[in-house]
């Protein structure tokens, strides 16, 4: 496992290539159901998350919406995440939204700083777009009183740019 102290995110068709490359310790699958990826051989069973939801803020729209049980199963296996033993990486389908997400509340779970983390995912990632509902959940499992999501707001709009992989340090 290498790559301690570090955070991944990346999209499904690089899924395969970043996981032989980066050989995360901790892997979360953020993404439609009929989407999901086979477990990679590089990682552990129990080391891969698989939360089936559609990247929607708004339960009108029609597909699967993310649910508060979902997201502390996600904080609970992040908090169990040990950044010094390897990498956490993160996908969804394009990278941009449900696996940024996760990326931030990953980063503020290991720091304790809304702020910082939204800005170190920012700095990291212009194309970044933390989906606020997984976000605002995850404000409430942790008791944050609006800050995360404050702070995600405070991003302000992404480069419409994706690059394939995003670094973010601890």
């Amino acid at each position: 496992m290498g790559h301690p102290n570090t955070i991944f995110v990346t999209n499904l068709h690089d899924l395969p290539h970043y996981t032989r490359e980066l050989r995360p310790a901790r892997l979360v699958s953020i993404i439609q159901p009929m989407f999901q990826p086979e477990r990679p051989p590089e990682v552990a069973a129990d080391a891969h998350l698989r939360v089936g939801v559609d990247d929607i803020t708004e339960d009108d729209l029609g597909g699967i919406l993310i649910t508060e049980a979902e997201v502390r199963e996600l904080v609970g296996f992040i908090e169990d995440w040990q950044p010094a033993q390897g990498a956490l990486l993160a996908h969804c389908y394009a990278g941009v939204s449900r696996s940024t997400a996760t990326a931030l509340i990953a980063h503020y779970l290991k720091t304790g700083d809304a702020r910082a983390s939204a800005a170190a995912l920012r700095s990291a990632s212009p194309h970044a777009e933390p989906n606020r509902l997984v976000v605002s959940l995850a404000d409430r499992v942790l008791g944050c009183g609006g800050a995360l999501s404050a702070a995600r707001e405070q991003m302000g709009t992404s480069d419409l740019i994706v690059e394939p992989l995003t670094t973010l340090r601890l």
